[in-house]
């Protein structure tokens, strides 16, 4: 049977929602580029954090943005890495993972001319099409075009206990209160950012594992 294959998939959710797995698995099963637009806010967090930046300067976080050469691609290692993230030809795919780029982030990402930017950024890559892209706001603002929108939902419990086993295979030790507090302080953070689009289609991944979640949204194919 034919199926008409959207040229651009978004998914968006909130942290620990399970987009990133979801996203993986899709972009595989198309044999799409799988595009996590979060790491590029991550990866600006972790250079401003490198270079001791002051993280309540706009203007030099928004000139950055600007001056910084990130690229996103398929995995260059089998380390079990989704991408790989290089920050002006430097790997830094599992740097930008680290607590203190966590802990920055939802800072960093709130300035509107940093959101602008990176946005842009992301657009570019967007449109040269065949490419799964994960976000905060990429159905809603940055591919507001794009054919197919999934929303993926998930309780903040289920979040904190996937972030927390996330942690735990890093060495990390933080127990799973310190985790939820830590998602949930950045949910509020990110508030501005956590509506679905209106013709957005809204899982909840509680309910699904990831693979039937990807069976769903490949019989969505037929009714485009």
């Amino acid at each position: 049977m034919h199926m008409k294959q959207p040229a651009i998939i978004t998914i968006d959710g909130p942290a620990g929602s399970g987009k990133s797995t979801l996203g993986e698995l899709l972009a595989r099963r198309l044999d799409y580029l799988y595009f996590d637009t979060g790491v590029m806010y991550r990866a600006l967090t972790w250079a401003a954090l490198e270079q001791r930046l002051d993280l309540n300067d706009v203007t030099l976080l928004e000139y950055t943005a600007r001056s910084l050469h990130i690229e996103v691609t398929a995995p260059i290692y089998t380390d079990g890495r989704q991408y790989t993230v290089l920050v002006n030809g430097t790997d830094v795919t599992w740097l930008i993972r680290d607590p203190d780029v966590d802990r920055a982030v939802s800072r960093v990402s709130s300035y509107p001319g940093v959101r602008a930017e990176l946005r842009r950024q992301q657009r570019i890559i967007g449109q040269q099409g065949q490419v799964v892209m994960v976000g905060r706001d990429i159905g809603t603002v940055v591919m507001p075009d794009a054919p197919l929108k999934i929303y993926l939902q998930a309780s903040l419990e289920t979040r904190a206990q996937r972030r927390l086993a996330q942690l735990r295979q890093r060495g990390s030790r933080l127990s799973l209160e310190q985790v939820c507090a830590d998602i949930a302080r950045r949910d509020a953070l990110d508030q501005h950012v956590m509506q679905p689009a209106t013709d957005a289609i809204v899982l909840c991944s509680d309910e699904f594992a990831p693979e039937e979640e990807v069976a769903y949204i490949l019989a969505l194919f037929d009714n485009l």
